[in-house]
């Protein structure tokens, strides 16, 4: 797939929230995760440690209110999309997040995908 059809596909599964598809279909399976410095995440590296992160996240999620996913911008081999997510994590007040994915894809699968908020 070239990058505009895995950011099509990506952006048609954020909609539907098949977020295991997402992972299952369109990543390499050694890609890595990052997000800003000081978020408290570290770097992970391949999907075993994605989704250990994943996990520790959800379990650190009270209640999930919403999110959005913006279409997605494409150059070259990266593409960005706009995302909210509207939640409450535990023991603190709801918030709402803005943020920026940046996904980079190589060989029709996504290789990286880092946060900007």
């Amino acid at each position: 797939m070239t990058t505009q059809e895995v950011a099509d596909k990506f952006y048609d599964y954020m909609q539907q929230g098949a977020f295991d598809k997402i992972y299952a279909e369109l990543y390499s399976p050694d890609a890595t995760s990052e997000e800003p410095p000081g978020a408290g995440w570290p770097k992970a590296s391949g999907m075993k440690e994605m989704q250990e992160k994943g996990k520790k996240w959800g379990e650190a999620v009270e209640e999930m209110h919403g999110g959005t996913t913006g279409k997605p911008v494409v150059a070259g081999e990266y593409f960005s999309c706009f995302m909210t997510m509207d939640y409450t994590p535990k023991g603190a007040a709801r918030k709402n997040l803005e943020e920026i994915g940046l996904y980079r894809v190589k060989n029709g699968k996504i290789v990286s995908e880092q946060f900007f908020y």
